[in-house]
């Protein structure tokens, strides 16, 4: 039941997607429509991810998230915290590869949305002007979204925090918002089914800007992983008491 489940969902999920970004094209005349577009999406993707799956998505600590421009820094076990951040972080950014807007239609979305992209055909200037694009996104008082170790990582997977979040956290000057979870647990990495449940996704205390960057990201890893080690053992708790119910 669980794969047809999941097989069921990963249509539903592509034939909306599809519908969206063709539906969405007036969209494309400005950014914020192309915000709104995705919001939309992400929110009917949870919707569909709950009654079909009955995988749910929790947020906690909302009120950890500050007025203006901010740096998100999140915690990457799956697909699914990129779908549900989107939610709750209104002119939101995400920092990810040039390469992303090369997609036909997808790609375009991206664009007109001014993501921060990161384009390594450039070599040493590839930082810089990804700086370049991360400053504007932030006189501009956005909510930009990294992933501070770059990729996604499995649960229990040993953390391997990039030097990189530190460096735009000392340039851009900006809050940091850390953000823990345990969406692995449900939707794993590179799983093809996915789990019924609850997976929380928690914003924790900002941290203020000023900090030395040596001293920023071991508090920063601290921050993430503390909280994400506690959520997964929360979730594994939860499964185990569901399955002795049902037994």
């Amino acid at each position: 039941m669980p794969l047809v489940r999941s097989i069921l969902f990963t249509i539903a999920f592509y034939l909306v997607t599809a519908a969206l970004l063709i539906a969405g094209l007036p969209t494309l005349v400005s950014r914020r429509g192309v915000v709104w577009l995705a919001q939309t999406w992400g929110r009917i993707t949870l919707t569909l991810l709950h009654a079909i799956v009955g995988l749910k998505v929790e947020f906690r600590g909302l009120e950890h998230r500050p007025a203006g421009a901010v740096l998100v820094a999140a915690k990457h076990q799956s697909a699914l915290e990129t779908v549900a951040l989107v939610t709750v972080l209104d002119d939101f950014s995400y920092i990810l590869k040039r390469e992303l807007m090369w997609l036909p239609l997808f790609g375009w979305f991206l664009a007109r949305s001014e993501m921060v992209a990161i384009d390594r055909s450039k070599g040493s200037r590839a930082l810089a002007l990804m700086n370049e694009e991360a400053a504007a996104a932030m006189a501009d008082g956005r909510r930009l979204i990294i992933f501070p170790e770059g990729t996604r990582r499995s649960v229990g997977a040993p953390p391997a925090y990039k030097f990189g979040v530190a460096h735009m956290y000392d340039r851009l000057g900006v809050p940091c918002l850390p953000v823990a979870l345990n969406t692995g647990v449900f939707w794993g990495r590179r799983r093809l089914t996915y789990r019924p449940g609850t997976a929380v996704i928690e914003f924790l205390p900002v941290i203020p800007p000023g900090l030395p960057r040596d001293a920023f990201l071991p508090e920063l890893q601290r921050r993430i992983e503390t909280a994400s080690d506690a959520l997964v053992r929360e979730a594994v708790a939860a499964d185990g008491t569901a399955r002795a119910r049902e037994g």
